[in-house]
């Protein structure tokens, strides 16, 4: 299934792109709008404790304009809306990995302003320690009627979705990958998808795939710099997330988007 999976769509916009496109107004935004972004994340892990972070991630948020990618064929729609995608729906089973709280900032580009994106809808997939995605048939797998490892947040009046799943596993031919999906309007005939996947430092890769489930598999056999999809854009999709105390790790993603 995964030659489907190498089709980029769109294109990168520079940050010069991008600050022609705000204009001088939008500049000074750039660093102020998301003041209100650094919310503290501990808050919104209280019912999980056992993946909360000790400490609000050390990043600024700021408008960012993103390349698109391709969606894969993995993608399925009507997923549950939760803040928690680690376990299956239908039997409440746990996904292995290592706890990842993973938050996303998102805003609406224009001429005049940088401003934070309400009501938008974020779908987050992504395959298991094993290299498995739940929900589709595959010839290494079927998997069909479950639903761990994905799900779908509103963005807040912030623009804010948060979501804790696991740190992603690998399966041959791609790098360590996240797929995310943003619809202004999910259910109408007219609406603004920005579809896109997230990618990781190696060295964090490293770090968590020398612990359990992951180190039986050991590093993807595919890095960054070899695969396909990443070399179309994935430098500006690269998350590096931190460690918090308890052996989890935080990532902020932060995206703009011209909606006009």
């Amino acid at each position: 299934m995964t030659e489907h999976d190498d089709k980029p769509i769109g294109r990168v916009l520079s940050r010069r792109e991008v600050l022609a496109l705000l204009g001088s107004a939008g500049v000074a935004l750039l660093g102020s709008a998301f003041a209100f972004g650094n919310r503290d994340l501990v808050g919104a892990m209280q019912a999980t404790p056992t993946a909360q972070p000790s400490a609000t991630p050390d990043s600024t948020p700021t408008c960012i304009a993103r390349p698109q990618l391709t969606e894969g064929p993995y993608f399925v729609e009507n997923m549950p809306e939760r803040y928690d995608i680690r376990a299956d729906s239908r039997t409440g089973a746990l996904s292995e990995g290592t706890p990842l709280f993973l938050r996303f900032v998102v805003a609406t580009v224009s001429a005049a302003a940088c401003l934070p994106l309400a009501g938008a809808r974020v779908d987050v997939w992504h395959c298991d320690a094993r290299g498995v995605y739940s929900g589709v048939r595959d010839a290494r797998f079927d998997t069909r009627g479950q639903d761990f490892l994905r799900g779908y947040q509103l963005t807040d009046r912030y623009g804010i979705a948060d979501f804790l799943t696991v740190y992603p596993g690998w399966y041959s031919g791609r790098a360590v990958h996240i797929h995310f999906k943003i619809r202004t309007q999910p259910q109408a005939a007219r609406g603004h998808e920005f579809t896109s996947q997230l990618f990781f430092d190696e060295a964090v890769n490293a770090a968590v795939y020398q612990n359990k489930p992951y180190a039986a598999r050991g590093l993807a056999n595919v890095p960054n710099a070899h695969d396909g999809i990443y070399r179309n854009g994935g430098a500006q999709l690269t998350l590096k997330p931190s460690l918090q105390a308890d052996g989890s790790y935080v990532a902020v993603f932060n995206i703009g988007l011209d909606i006009r």
